[in-house]
């Protein structure tokens, strides 16, 4: 019977969230519920609904939603009551973070409910998966991302992508005056390193003459559908969708089947193409890489779908909110050009090489300072083992969801200063800004942007590097100018993205713009 009421309560919401989105829920529900119970610092919670009516009213703004409870409360902690879940413990404490990715890191696994909610995409990739099955990816997967000759080639591949398809694009806009959707360019550069790198195919999406190839279509649909049910007030909501096969889960379906029938095809060819291949030139990519491992075709699958994922939307991400602050920061914006001149000119004219990427530490403070305000994951969720209480003494109970939320986290006063909503590079220096500064060491779990402890990226450097490269070569040879002056909204799906796009003007620069 509670069932079938729970699931009655669900399809009831699942209507009024279609048809009647501007139904008063306090209102509607008053002569049910009379009494709110207090959840600490967290949202107000009724009994049996828990805080669905705050949730349904914020379900438009979450995360700001959540920053602003996490500010309120004296641990930077809340609890969240939730209609037919666990509890969800949200949190943007360092302390806890620490305590949750590394100090108890085996009671704070994935967990089924996360698996579950990625599971039809992501199947059994090293981002889905605890246990043994997780250890086994990331032992190759860390051996690989090691090795100098994956480093070079990421580095290559970057060169040839950006001179040969980046650079003679944005030289046509500039010529034109066309205006150039900024995030949706660097999504398609993104995916044409990650496919080359991960895959050992060109997908060439940064032609754009021709439509996306169908693969990038469905796993931007694949993503945002999964997102949607990590944010679904009611996790019943979207279960019974996808036993009916309707609406957002249906079209999920669809997507994941393609995304893995095509990711099993390159798989296939690779496999002919590598036993053909007696001198192995082809095992420079990753996939060409893994195959030599002995995992089955299913995981060999998953694990690359994850590598695509991490790969392409994160780094997009990134720079495109590193580019729209630069257009409203002129002045960091030149220091970034002084740099990569200063370092380019030393001496004969040096390559954007490896070496020469790693010497440019203000562009990676200005990148560290972009992801702190907008950051390409904006929340990440375990769920407890067992029974324990975090360092600021939250209790927490066995199947607890709980959240740490990165963005949230760079809008802390505790954690950032009163000036922690603004775009200042300097925060990431003990001095002031200058030539050779050093950064300094912040805490992975003060800004947990790539993860801390076992499950930190491995991508990390390589994904600084690839950063480096594509907005230093640009800044260096380009004006990038926004055509609105509204400020973009910020949307958290898998991996977060700039509602609407960065439509921009490019212009070339000065020749003397580099100079040192």
């Amino acid at each position: 019977m509670f069932v079938v009421l729970i699931l009655l309560f669900s399809f009831g919401f699942f209507i009024l969230s279609f048809f009647s989105p501007f139904i008063d829920l306090e209102l509607l529900f008053s002569s049910v519920i009379n009494k709110v119970t207090s959840s600490g610092y967290g949202p107000p919670s009724h009994p049996f609904i828990g805080c669905l009516i705050s949730f349904y009213k914020n379900r438009h703004r979450l995360l700001n939603w959540y920053t602003d409870l996490l500010s309120n409360s004296p641990s930077q902690t809340i609890v969240v009551h939730r209609l037919g879940a666990h509890r969800t413990i949200v949190t943007a404490n360092p302390s806890n973070v620490e305590y949750m990715l590394k100090t108890n890191f085996n009671n704070f696994p994935k967990g089924k409910p996360f698996s579950e909610l990625l599971g039809d995409l992501l199947g059994y990739g090293i981002f889905n998966v605890d246990g043994e099955l997780w250890s086994l990816q990331r032992k190759l997967a860390s051996h690989e991302f090691r090795t100098r000759s994956l480093r070079e080639f990421i580095v290559k591949t970057l060169q040839e992508e950006v001179e040969n398809r980046l650079i003679p694009l944005l030289e046509d806009a500039a010529k034109n005056e066309k205006v150039l959707d900024f995030q949706d360019i660097l999504k398609r550069f993104a995916f044409d390193i990650v496919g080359r790198v991960s895959l050992g195919t060109d997908p060439f999406c940064l032609d754009l003459s021709k439509p996306l190839p169908t693969l990038v279509e469905a796993f931007d649909i694949a993503s945002e559908v999964c997102s949607m049910r990590g944010n679904s007030p009611v996790f019943l909501i979207w279960k019974l969708k996808r036993v009916l096969n309707i609406g957002s889960e249906k079209k999920l379906k669809e997507a994941v089947q393609l995304v893995h029938d095509s990711v099993l095809e390159i798989i296939q060819n690779k496999k002919n193409a590598l036993e053909n291949d007696f001198e192995r030139k082809w095992d420079e990519d990753l996939l060409s890489r893994m195959l030599s491992s002995g995992l089955s075709d299913e995981v060999t699958r998953d694990m690359v779908i994850s590598f695509i994922i991490a790969g392409r939307d994160t780094t997009s991400a990134a720079m495109t909110w590193l580019f729209w602050l630069l257009s409203a920061n002129k002045s960091i914006e030149k220091m970034i050009i002084h740099e990569v001149g200063s370092i380019l000119n030393k001496g004969e004219r040096r390559p954007l090489d490896y070496e020469a990427l790693k010497e440019m530490n203000f562009l990676k403070a200005c990148l560290c300072e972009s992801m702190r305000l907008y950051p390409p994951v904006a929340w990440d969720s375990k769920y407890a083992a067992a029974d324990d209480v975090l360092p600021d003494g939250t209790l927490v109970r066995r199947g607890d969801r709980v959240t740490y939320i990165p963005y949230g986290m760079g809008r802390m006063e505790e954690l950032w200063g009163k000036d922690c909503l603004e775009f200042k590079p300097d925060r990431w220096f003990d001095e002031q800004a200058s030539e050779n500064t050093v950064l300094k060491c912040v805490s992975p779990y003060k800004f947990p942007v790539f993860q801390a402890g076992p499950r930190v990226c491995l991508g990390k450097e390589m994904a600084f590097i690839q950063m480096k490269y594509v907005v230093g070569t640009i800044l260096k040879e380009f004006e990038i100018e926004p055509v609105s002056e509204k400020r973009p909204v910020f949307v958290p799906h898998l991996t977060a993205n700039m509602a609407g796009g960065l439509k921009a003007l490019v212009r070339k620069r000065g020749a003397n713009s580099v100079s040192p």
